[in-house]
């Protein structure tokens, strides 16, 4: 299931940025949690983040939810600077 997250939340960046080859996510693990650390190329933040936070909020939501469905440990999607 983490490769099909990592990949759901690889490629839905990739389509908001324009410096697509900079996307990267780190994948922190702990006993109850899973932490996928993303950063983006410079410029491409806001892009990621959206107006008021909106597509951020969208993306965890969704990673949230999928993930709630497989069971398992909590997943949380953070932008790293």
């Amino acid at each position: 299931m983490k490769d099909a997250m990592l990949e759901f939340i690889e490629q839905a960046i990739k389509l908001l940025v324009d410096k697509p080859d900079e996307v990267n996510i780190e994948i922190v693990e702990s006993e109850q949690r899973l932490v996928y650390e993303l950063t983006v190329g410079e410029g491409d933040y806001g892009k990621v983040i959206g107006k008021s936070g909106r597509n951020i909020s969208a993306l965890r939501t969704l990673v949230f939810a999928i993930n709630a469905k497989e069971g398992g440990k909590r997943a949380r999607l953070d932008v790293v600077d």
